[in-house]
Protein backbone atom coordinates (compact mmCIF):
# COMPACT_ATOMS: atom_id res chain seq x y z
CA UNK A 1 0.00 0.00 0.00
CA UNK A 2 1.45 3.66 -0.83
CA UNK A 3 0.02 6.82 1.21
CA UNK A 4 -0.07 9.35 -0.91
CA UNK A 5 -0.88 13.18 0.85
CA UNK A 6 -3.51 15.06 -1.22
CA UNK A 7 -5.10 18.04 -1.90
CA UNK A 8 -8.76 19.35 -3.39
CA UNK A 9 -9.17 21.99 -5.43
CA UNK A 10 -10.44 23.93 -2.52
CA UNK A 11 -6.83 23.50 -0.80
CA UNK A 12 -8.39 21.03 1.95
CA UNK A 13 -5.13 18.48 2.22
CA UNK A 14 -5.81 14.58 3.61
CA UNK A 15 -4.08 11.07 3.19
CA UNK A 16 -5.29 8.18 0.81
CA UNK A 17 -4.30 4.46 0.91
CA UNK A 18 -4.02 2.86 -2.73
CA UNK A 19 -2.29 -0.34 -3.72
CA UNK A 20 -0.14 1.62 -6.47
CA UNK A 21 0.19 4.42 -8.57
CA UNK A 22 -2.00 3.31 -10.97
CA UNK A 23 -4.57 2.42 -8.89
CA UNK A 24 -5.16 5.78 -7.46
CA UNK A 25 -4.96 6.70 -11.59
CA UNK A 26 -7.73 4.70 -12.11
CA UNK A 27 -9.85 5.40 -8.89
CA UNK A 28 -9.59 9.15 -9.66
CA UNK A 29 -10.84 8.75 -13.38
CA UNK A 30 -13.55 6.80 -12.26
CA UNK A 31 -14.17 9.43 -9.65
CA UNK A 32 -13.56 7.41 -6.76
CA UNK A 33 -11.59 9.91 -5.02
CA UNK A 34 -13.12 13.16 -3.61
CA UNK A 35 -11.94 15.11 -0.55
CA UNK A 36 -13.61 14.16 2.84
CA UNK A 37 -13.93 17.92 3.71
CA UNK A 38 -16.06 19.52 0.67
CA UNK A 39 -16.47 16.28 -1.53
CA UNK A 40 -14.80 17.82 -4.44
CA UNK A 41 -13.58 15.24 -6.94
CA UNK A 42 -11.18 17.63 -8.38
CA UNK A 43 -8.27 16.27 -6.42
CA UNK A 44 -4.29 15.69 -6.87
CA UNK A 45 -1.33 14.69 -5.04
CA UNK A 46 0.59 16.97 -2.99
CA UNK A 47 4.37 17.26 -2.73
CA UNK A 48 5.40 14.54 -0.44
CA UNK A 49 8.43 14.22 2.16
CA UNK A 50 9.97 10.84 1.41
CA UNK A 51 9.02 8.28 3.96
CA UNK A 52 12.30 7.82 6.15
CA UNK A 53 11.68 7.15 9.63
CA UNK A 54 14.09 8.10 12.11
CA UNK A 55 13.20 8.86 15.76
CA UNK A 56 13.58 12.31 15.17
CA UNK A 57 10.99 12.29 12.60
CA UNK A 58 8.69 10.11 14.90
CA UNK A 59 9.09 12.75 17.64
CA UNK A 60 7.76 15.34 15.03
CA UNK A 61 4.58 13.46 13.86
CA UNK A 62 3.69 12.51 17.44
CA UNK A 63 4.32 16.26 18.33
CA UNK A 64 2.47 17.35 15.46
CA UNK A 65 -0.78 15.24 16.45
CA UNK A 66 -3.65 16.65 17.94
CA UNK A 67 -5.63 15.42 20.08
CA UNK A 68 -8.37 13.53 18.09
CA UNK A 69 -5.65 12.32 16.06
CA UNK A 70 -3.85 10.60 19.22
CA UNK A 71 -7.54 9.35 20.00
CA UNK A 72 -7.99 7.86 16.60
CA UNK A 73 -4.39 6.36 16.37
CA UNK A 74 -5.25 4.44 20.17
CA UNK A 75 -8.40 3.11 18.79
CA UNK A 76 -6.30 1.93 15.60
CA UNK A 77 -4.02 0.39 17.95
CA UNK A 78 -6.71 -1.23 19.96
CA UNK A 79 -8.74 -2.75 17.05
CA UNK A 80 -5.11 -4.30 15.58
CA UNK A 81 -4.54 -5.18 18.86
CA UNK A 82 -8.32 -7.23 19.31
CA UNK A 83 -8.25 -8.72 15.51
CA UNK A 84 -4.77 -10.55 16.58
CA UNK A 85 -6.32 -11.54 19.66
CA UNK A 86 -9.20 -13.49 18.35
CA UNK A 87 -7.15 -14.75 15.00
CA UNK A 88 -4.40 -17.24 14.74
CA UNK A 89 -1.45 -16.43 13.40
CA UNK A 90 -0.42 -18.28 10.39
CA UNK A 91 2.91 -16.19 9.26
CA UNK A 92 3.76 -15.87 5.76
CA UNK A 93 0.95 -18.70 4.88
CA UNK A 94 -2.03 -16.66 5.26
CA UNK A 95 -2.79 -16.48 1.74
CA UNK A 96 -2.88 -20.11 1.39
CA UNK A 97 -5.02 -20.69 4.74
CA UNK A 98 -7.46 -17.66 3.90
CA UNK A 99 -7.99 -19.62 0.58
CA UNK A 100 -8.60 -23.11 2.38
CA UNK A 101 -10.70 -21.22 4.79
CA UNK A 102 -12.71 -19.44 1.78
CA UNK A 103 -13.36 -22.86 -0.36
CA UNK A 104 -14.67 -24.37 2.97
CA UNK A 105 -11.46 -27.24 2.86
CA UNK A 106 -10.70 -25.90 6.39
CA UNK A 107 -13.24 -24.75 9.68
CA UNK A 108 -13.92 -20.90 9.90
CA UNK A 109 -11.59 -19.29 11.58
CA UNK A 110 -10.43 -15.72 12.25
CA UNK A 111 -6.35 -16.09 10.89
CA UNK A 112 -4.09 -12.83 10.58
CA UNK A 113 -0.45 -13.27 9.26
CA UNK A 114 2.09 -12.18 5.96
CA UNK A 115 1.46 -11.80 2.48
CA UNK A 116 2.64 -10.61 -0.24
CA UNK A 117 1.25 -7.79 -2.70
CA UNK A 118 0.99 -10.80 -5.59
CA UNK A 119 -0.44 -12.75 -3.41
CA UNK A 120 -3.19 -10.33 -2.09
CA UNK A 121 -4.24 -9.30 -5.47
CA UNK A 122 -4.65 -13.12 -6.57
CA UNK A 123 -6.92 -13.58 -3.54
CA UNK A 124 -8.95 -10.51 -4.27
CA UNK A 125 -9.39 -11.53 -7.71
CA UNK A 126 -10.37 -15.37 -5.99
CA UNK A 127 -13.00 -12.87 -4.20
CA UNK A 128 -11.61 -14.33 -0.52
CA UNK A 129 -12.41 -11.61 1.69
CA UNK A 130 -9.88 -9.95 3.94
CA UNK A 131 -7.89 -6.73 4.61
CA UNK A 132 -4.45 -5.68 6.18
CA UNK A 133 -4.67 -4.73 9.56
CA UNK A 134 -1.85 -2.05 10.33
CA UNK A 135 1.97 -2.12 11.72
CA UNK A 136 2.61 0.31 14.21
CA UNK A 137 6.16 1.14 15.07
CA UNK A 138 5.87 -0.10 18.81
CA UNK A 139 4.16 -3.27 17.35
CA UNK A 140 7.98 -4.64 15.93
CA UNK A 141 9.81 -5.11 19.19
Amino acid sequence: MIRFSLICENEHEFEGWFRSNDDFDTQKKRGFVDCPSCGSHKVGKALMAPAVSTARKQETIALAMGEAQKQALAQLKAMAEKVRENADYVGDKFAEEARKIHFGETDPRGIYGEATLEEAKDLAEDGVDFMPIPVFPDDRN
